[in-house]
């Protein structure tokens, strides 16, 4: 049960990709309808002269790389934590006073949550990468003449792409918190991941913001 409940999350975050892509094929999610407003911010940001797009593009950046800093004093604290693997074993010991939990339950626990911050942080990485990348991509485009709808396009997707994996680094945030549960008990972490899991499927795809934003009309571009 206690291996079970270190990986369940961790399996989640994982699955809910591959659940995702399937229900967008017959409901579009947030992330995809935004897509289209991504578009559409490209294609008006190559007639505009102002520095509008610029500090756009810098608080998403902004953001991105306070993730990933924070995300590096996590993996730095994991592993201060592993030093004091008798500590958290006398914690749990109290908590979970019914279940035999060994150090090695332990250590495998806290190394599977160091794992699922280091996917974070790769993704935030990536999507900062990506983010600069697009940054380039939209200062090099003419302004003065009409833009390259393939140009137009490679842009987006660097856009969009950034976002994904944004979007991915917090998703592994959220799948934490049922890691911290397991501190609690296995069958409280794979309670939390349950609800975890629903809760994102649900702001994804049925919340209200989603509808409110697929109510919109594209619209012309200007």
């Amino acid at each position: 049960m206690a291996l079970g409940g270190s990986l369940f999350p961790l399996i989640c975050f994982f699955l809910y990709g591959l659940l995702a892509a399937r229900i967008e094929v017959v409901r579009p999610s947030l992330s995809m309808i935004m897509s289209v407003q991504r578009r559409r911010w490209v294609e008006n940001a190559v007639h505009r002269d102002t520095p509008l797009d610029a500090i756009l593009s810098g608080n998403l950046m902004s953001s991105v790389s306070f993730f990933a800093s924070t995300t590096v004093l996590l993996i730095l604290a994991m592993f201060a934590v592993f030093g004091q693997i008798d500590a958290v074993l006398n914690a749990v010991t109290i908590i979970q006073p019914d279940q035999i939990i060994s150090r090695g339950d332990i250590e495998r626990h806290l190394i599977i949550v160091l794992a699922l911050f280091v996917l974070a942080f790769l993704s935030f990485t990536l999507s900062l990468r990506q983010f600069n990348h697009f940054c380039i991509m939209l200062g090099a485009a003419d302004h003065t003449e009409n833009p390259d709808p393939a140009e137009i396009r490679v842009i987006t997707a660097l856009n969009t792409l950034g976002a994904r994996n944004f979007n991915q680094g917090i998703r592994a945030y959220y799948f934490a918190i049922g890691m911290v549960a397991w501190f609690i008990s296995p069958i409280a972490a794979i309670g939390a991941t349950i609800v975890i899991f629903a809760s994102i499927l649900y702001r994804e795809f049925f919340s209200s913001a989603r509808n409110l934003v697929a109510g919109l009309k594209e619209g012309p571009s200007k």
